[in-house]
């Protein structure tokens, strides 16, 4: 229970999660009395915020541990905003004298309801209905739901569902979360018929929502995901009344199949499995048969001869459909084949030799990876696959091997983390083999245009510890910013004026980038410099430093 000497939600855990300027206008909200508590429970605070409009704000949690939610478009953004800060300030408030008990204006608001008689009641409800167009449905919904005309139901429902889904031309960011709750509200209509009488048809009243909301996508700015909640949301109804009307399996598992296979947007995903209790054996086999038809008609996708037309999504869906029937079975060589199937890019050839060894087949494993290296030979190595090669080929104690995939890559393409598998299991003659095929890339290469290459070669000599080799191939040939001074770090001991020189010029790029990020690296850089000479000479650089710079506060500041 909150203390009464004691805010309900810490102060400074709020200023810290909203930030100084949103917690001051929260606490000048609820300084003005902006805030209605309208309920009020031990981890909960239920409020009416007013600002350009009412919104709707939830506080959860206590102390230091604070959450919020609000209908305001800021929260919406930034996932904080000051309605929070001052429905929780007020929830202090309220706690610390004694306020917070009364439950707040939902809870007297219910007293006073309950006083009142059932005609007072429907008075004033269908008062609300005649202002509120949204009541009005909800309610027109419900009556209907308790008649006995199922098509009257039906007709209300769908032309609520119609409504709040039709987008009127483009919803914006700022519009999208109304537009969201109007589908939300229309779907807990529809929620309330799922499990009764009437599952038959809320059945395909959910399938003709989820059909609305994936239309509409592309006509919303729908940044914060609020489509794959609700469709979420509607392919839920849909299963509970499955679930109760029990439709026919077999028409059922060839509506799911056509949805599976043919939607945008995965609403039905992994259908077969999450609907089996409903098909049950006949609509199961149905559902397979279905996927094992289309899965014959798709030609086998085997190396670069097919990859202008890759494996189709439908292709990827028809493949997950049947391994949940294979795995079902226990049936590993089908699973397997299926993965066989495409193998279009090293990705999938690396992803069906990981499964045969996920499995235990480590020498299938190692045959289809190998298979692969040599299926894409003339393309640039693909080095997850090279790697899990060599790792299989390395526990089966075929170094020599191993080794030959590697150098086979480097050859084709070096890299700094091949020559670093190289440099492992080759030692100092790898690193000798690796910075000569280097050397060769630059031949012929103008001294004074930066090359790939020679970043590499440089990167190289540095894990092989030939600073004087790697400043020499830097007057040579030139390197990237980011080269040199990784150089220069490496350097320090060996080569200290060198390293000063490049740090002296990075330093002048960052002060010239200016901002607080960049005159924080330009100082750690010359707080770096400080050991690599003495002191009178660095006393003498700082002091032209701010010589030149003097003007720029927050860097001098930084530099004491």
């Amino acid at each position: 229970m909150t203390s009464k000497n004691r805010p309900r939600f810490d102060p400074r855990t709020l200023k810290d999660l909203a930030g100084d300027k949103v917690f001051a206008r929260g606490e000048a909200y609820a300084r003005e009395g902006k805030v209605d508590i309208l309920g009020s429970g031990p981890d909960r605070v239920l409020a009416r915020v007013a600002g350009e409009d009412d919104y709707r704000t939830v506080v959860s949690g206590q102390g230091t541990a604070v959450a919020g939610e609000c209908s305001c478009p800021a929260f919406a953004r930034e996932g904080v905003c000051k309605h929070v800060v001052a429905a929780a300030l007020a929830a202090n408030a309220a706690a610390l004298s004694g306020a917070a008990d009364g439950g707040g204006v939902l809870q007297r608001v219910r007293t006073h309801l309950e006083s009142r008689d059932a005609g007072t009641l429907i008075a004033i409800i269908m008062d609300m209905a005649e202002r509120d167009s949204a009541l009005l449905r909800k309610l027109e919904v419900a009556a209907a739901a308790a008649g006995p005309d199922a098509a009257a139901l039906e007709t209300r429902l769908r032309t609520a569902i119609r409504d709040a889904t039709r987008t009127r031309g483009f919803v914006d960011y700022e519009d999208a979360p109304r537009w969201a709750a109007g589908v939300d509200a229309a779907l807990d209509m529809l929620a309330a018929t799922a499990s009764g009488r009437h599952a038959a048809r809320a059945v395909e009243l959910a399938g003709f929502a989820i059909s609305r909301i994936e239309a509409a996508i592309e006509k919303i700015d729908d940044a914060d995901g609020h489509c794959s909640a609700l469709l979420a949301k509607a392919q839920g109804i849909h299963l509970e009344a499955c679930r109760e009307a029990r439709p026919d399996s077999v028409a059922l598992a060839r509506e799911l199949f056509l949805r599976e296979t043919e939607g945008e947007y995965d609403t039905f995903h992994a259908a077969a499995a999450h609907y089996a209790e409903v098909l049950g054996k006949e609509g199961l086999a149905e559902y397979r048969r279905l996927a094992q038809a289309a899965w014959d008609k798709l030609p086998a996708q085997i190396g670069r001869s097919r990859r202008e037309s890759g494996f189709q999504a439908d292709g990827y869906r028809l493949a997950s459909i049947l391994d949940f029937f294979a795995e079902r079975d226990g049936d590993l060589a089908m699973r397997i084949a299926l993965r066989a199937k495409n193998l279009s890019s090293p990705w999938a050839v690396l992803q069906l030799a990981a499964f045969c060894c996920d499995h235990g087949r480590e020498e299938e494993a190692l045959r289809h990876a190998q298979e692969g290296l040599w299926l894409f030979e003339d393309e640039r190595p693909d080095e997850r696959l090279v790697s899990f090669v060599v790792d299989l080929l390395l526990k089966a104690g075929q170094k020599a091997q191993a080794e030959a995939h590697l150098w086979r890559a480097f050859e084709k393409a070096p890299s700094l983390s091949l020559y670093g598998r190289l440099d492992a299991l080759g030692g100092e003659g790898a690193a000798e083999r690796a910075i000569g095929r280097l050397q060769w890339d630059l031949e012929g290469v103008s001294p004074a245009r930066w090359h790939h290459s020679a970043d590499l070669l440089v990167r190289v000599l540095i894990e092989a510890k030939q600073h004087d080799a790697a400043w020499d191939r830097v007057r040579a040939h030139g390197v990237s910013q980011t080269v040199k001074e990784a150089l220069a770090r490496a350097s320090e001991a060996t080569h200290p004026n060198l390293a000063l020189a490049v740090y002296a010029e990075r330093v002048e790029e960052l002060v010239g980038v200016g901002g607080d990020s960049a005159y924080q690296d330009a100082a750690a850089l010359i707080a770096r410099m400080r050991p690599l000479r003495d002191a009178a000479e660095q006393a003498a650089y700082l002091a032209d430093i701010k010589a030149r710079h003097g003007r720029k506060r927050n860097f001098m500041k930084l530099l004491g």
